[in-house]
């Protein structure tokens, strides 16, 4: 196995000292994922352009961590769920919503059920779900954008779930709790 270094803003790359910069900035501290992903200045550019864009895309705070979630819980991520149960507390999110996902379990919000057994089948079929699936998904008061910011979603979770795979990247002493 191989170990990837947690970078600091002195040992980063030169391309991610500024990436490293912000994420202190706005966190308070630099995410073991952000330090493992400043090796590659690209990916860890790409990882926080697309979080902006996806926390500042169609889905309020509760349908962003039914995204976040479902997909960390899909791809059996042991740093990201708890980080996202960590950040939907931040935002509000009932507790309730972050349990059930990590369960297994069906929400009791119908519409955030159906984000959620949307996000489930964008995974397991990749991207291939049935025009029923579709209809499902609208009719519980989506739109094609959410389709699409979906996608923007598991994009960056993707990126996120497969570094601290392979990384196996330490989870921060304030998510530890929720491990």
């Amino acid at each position: 196995m191989s170990k990837f270094t947690l970078h600091t803003i002195e040992s980063a790359p030169e391309a991610a000292k500024d990436l490293l910069r912000n994420s202190e900035k706005s966190m308070g501290m630099i995410p073991n994922l952000h330090a493992v992903m400043a090796t590659s200045p690209a990916l860890l550019n790409a990882y926080q352009q697309l979080h902006e864009r996806f926390t500042n895309s169609s889905f309020n705070a509760e349908e962003m961590t039914v995204v976040w979630q479902t997909i960390n819980v899909f791809h059996d991520c042991h740093y990201c769920v708890p980080a996202h149960i960590a950040i939907a507390k931040s935002m509000g999110v009932d507790d309730d919503i972050t349990a059930s996902i990590k369960a297994g379990n069906e929400l009791d919000d119908d519409k955030l059920e159906a984000l959620r057994q949307f996000v489930l089948s964008m995974l397991k079929q990749r991207g291939n779900v049935a025009d029923d699936v579709l209809e499902s998904f609208y009719s519980a008061g989506f739109s094609q954008q959410h389709v699409l910011d979906v996608i923007v979603g598991i994009a960056q979770k993707t990126m996120s779930n497969y570094t601290n795979h392979i990384a196996h990247t330490p989870i921060d002493e304030p998510f530890k709790k929720f491990a």
